[in-house]
């Protein structure tokens, strides 16, 4: 079976690394992950996203967008995010 690596098929969808509609892939696809880590989170802190919108001085909808991944936030409103559910925050550049 000869597969094609996955690199392959997003150059193929969205271009080369550094092209505008790349860029906007691969932005999407991070604030997938962190919606996805937020959310994966606050199930385990066994809040409701009203209960942590609450905490953190926010709106139900506000943290419905970040978990959805529609939403671009800045970093110290990701450190809230997750200070809010008792978690920390570390960025890391590779």
């Amino acid at each position: 079976m000869n597969l094609t690596p996955i690199e392959d098929l997003i150059t193929e969808d969205f271009g080369a690394v550094g092209t505008p509609l790349r860029d906007r892939f691969e932005m999407e696809c991070d604030a997938f992950i962190i919606g996805e880590q937020l959310k994966e989170e606050r199930r385990k802190a066994g809040l409701t996203q009203e209960q942590l919108a609450e905490r953190i001085g926010t709106k139900k909808s506000f943290i419905s967008r970040v978990e959805r991944g529609h939403t671009d936030i800045q970093i110290s409103t990701l450190v809230k995010l997750f200070h809010g559910l008792g978690r920390q925050v570390r960025v890391r550049v590779l």
